[in-house]
Parts: C-alpha cells; structure tokens; sequence
C-alpha cells in the first residue's frame, strides 16, 4: 500500500466515524490522524482530505445522490457513502488525477465494503466524473 493510500484509508476511517458520530467533536480527528500516519507529509495530506469533505459535504452529497440513480445517500452502506464522499472530493476539489482518486475509492471499497462496493464506487464516481466533463 502506498503512503498516499494509507493516508486516504485513516482519512476514510475518521470520515466513516464522523457519518456515525455527527455529534462528536472533530478535534481528536487531527489526533487520531497524527497517531496513525506520524509522517507530516500525509498527516497534512489526511488532514486535507478530511477538512475537505467536511467542508464540501453537503454539496458531494448532492451530486452523488444525483449522480446515484434511484439510489439515495441513506439506503448505501456507511463505508460505501464515505469513500464515494472521499473520491468525489479528490476529483472535484483536489488536485489527485481523476483517474488516480477512481482507483483510489475502488480499492477502499474493496478492502471495506461488501464484494459488490468497488464495482457500486466506480459506477458512481465514472458517472460523476464524465458529467463534470
């Protein structure tokens, strides 16, 4: 796994906790964040990730759900609906390859959501990046 990707997979796990937790306070985020990578290099790029889905939330879950056809945000799998929030982000506010942040949430969705979540992502974030276009 490369550092990048383990940066995105502790950023996933703050974001997934955030989706079932909006009460919590996000501080220790930045702890749990620095805790897991101990780099700066991808604390900073963790940081990023997350302070940009937050930022960026409602919108990403506009076009996601408007992007998912007859498939609402609240009926996906939490894991699911935070590595589409996370990738979306990658491709419309960060400068990751398009591509790159695809395969990105892919193998995220492999690795924690169910057999059918890679091929559900990359449906999704396909459809989102060819309607950018």
């Amino acid at each position: 796994m490369s550092r990048r990707s383990r940066a995105r997979e502790v950023a996933l796990q703050v974001l997934y906790q955030d989706d079932l937790n909006p009460v919590a306070k996000p501080d220790p985020a930045g702890e749990f964040l620095a805790r897991r990578l101990r780099s700066g290099e991808l604390i900073e790029f963790g940081r990023a990730l997350v302070a940009g889905v937050r930022l960026h939330r409602n919108e990403l879950d506009a076009l996601l759900e408007a992007t998912a056809e007859n498939w609402s945000l609240s009926r996906m799998a939490a894991t699911d609906r935070n590595v589409l929030r996370l990738g979306a982000f990658e491709i419309l506010h960060y400068d990751t390859p398009d591509r790159v942040a695809i395969n990105e949430a892919v193998e995220l969705a492999k690795r924690y959501g169910s057999r059918q979540s890679a091929q559900f992502v990359n449906g999704i974030l396909d459809r989102l990046l060819h309607k950018r276009s």
